[in-house]
């Protein structure tokens, strides 16, 4: 495992303004919840095994949906 680094007098760390760590704390937050969750579908099929092929969606639809939702964030190029 790794240690984490002190801060000493030669090498103090910079803080964060204060939205900056704010965003980062959320940031955060939002990571582990997707974790959260990843983790939960792995322990469920680990309890459970893989679900049927006739309940899952095809990783194309999955990733067409994607791209729709991004293409929907970004604004038009002319």
């Amino acid at each position: 495992m790794s240690e984490q680094p002190t801060a000493s007098a030669d090498h103090a760390r910079q803080q964060l303004e204060p939205a900056a760590a704010d965003g980062l704390r959320a940031y955060a937050a939002k990571t582990r919840a997707s974790a959260d969750q990843f983790a939960a579908v792995l322990e469920d099929i680990a309890e459970n095994g893989l679900p049927s092929v006739e309940d899952c969606t095809p990783w194309e639809e999955l990733r067409e949906a994607h791209l729709a939702r991004l293409a929907a964030q970004r604004p038009a190029v002319a």
